[in-house]
């Protein structure tokens, strides 16, 4: 007999784990480990064995095989981004075609602007708002890729699976677009390339996360705090784009607070709406200077 927990905030076959994921049959907390995929979200495992046995005796390998192969305690989604950063670094390090793959994919203010503007011009540009988040798959050196996916796997297997991969990739998509909002609104004319912003809003997210389920935030507050202010001083300033990490670290909170209050499965269509509204509200921030 299991002894179920009772903490709605931590996993019920493991209390010691901490999740925002719930079985979609029974609606108790699982973490990544005990996540089974089906059609709609995840399960369980006991309303997994529920549903084997009562699924047509020809169908159970083709169960197996299916949950084996899609199983969620892996955060894939995590080592899909990094892989997709990695491929992007190798094509801007190829000779003779990396700087043009950069300069396509970097972000800079003038292209939030409408073609034929005054800005546009000035800078020789058009409207291109892509960039808002092609920008966040490129990086500038391997210290800079490294340091990135280094920090983005340490986190990545902290969050996918305590939020979902596709909730998580929501965030890191949302983060990066909100941090080219930072550099349109804090550094204009300047360029800029990396997931710093990105993974500013995945430390924007677990911080409204871990505070709403009563978990440690100190080291999360100082970590931050010291990233921001290595940006202003002028040994590091000159190279690290401050003004993306605040850009992506508001565009986290804001995902951590939709998360934290839509948690219940009746919610879900909310919660789905809500992230939908933030992701649109970071777009339009950085079209706002061809739209008005």
């Amino acid at each position: 007999m299991t002894d179920h927990n009772t903490d709605p905030s931590t996993c019920y076959r493991h209390p010691d784990r901490q999740s925002f994921v719930l079985c979609q049959r029974c609606g108790r907390t699982i973490c990544g480990e005990c996540q089974t995929p089906a059609p709609v979200g995840v399960i369980c495992p006991e309303c997994m064995r529920e549903a084997r046995a009562s699924a047509p005796r020809t169908r159970p390998e083709a169960v197996r095989r299916i949950g084996y192969l899609s199983r969620s305690g892996q955060p894939v989604m995590t080592y899909a981004l990094m892989a997709l950063c990695v491929f992007v670094f190798i094509l801007q390090s190829l000779p003779g075609l990396g700087s043009h793959i950069t300069s396509a994919l970097l972000y800079a203010s003038p292209y939030s602007y409408a073609t034929g503007s005054a800005t546009a011009q000035a800078y020789g540009v058009s409207f291109e708002p892509w960039r808002l988040l092609t920008s966040v798959f490129a990086h500038a050196s391997i210290l800079h890729i490294g340091l990135n996916m280094y920090t983005l796997w340490i986190f990545g297997q902290i969050l996918e699976p305590m939020i979902g991969k596709w909730r998580y990739l929501t965030l890191f998509l949302i983060s990066g677009v909100a941090g080219s909002v930072g550099m349109l609104v804090l550094a204009p004319g300047h360029a800029a390339i990396g997931a710093s912003g990105a993974i500013f809003g995945m430390f924007g997210c677990l911080l409204i996360l871990q505070r709403k389920l009563g978990g440690p935030i100190r080291q999360l507050v100082v970590l931050i705090v010291i990233n921001l202010v290595l940006g202003f001083i002028p040994l590091f300033g000159a190279t690290i784009a401050w003004q993306a990490h605040v850009g992506g670290l508001a565009g986290g909170l804001l995902v951590g607070l939709v998360l934290a209050e839509t948690r219940r499965i009746s919610q879900r269509p909310l919660q789905a709406v809500l992230l939908g509204v933030v992701g649109l509200a970071a777009v339009l921030a950085g079209v706002a200077p061809a739209l008005f």
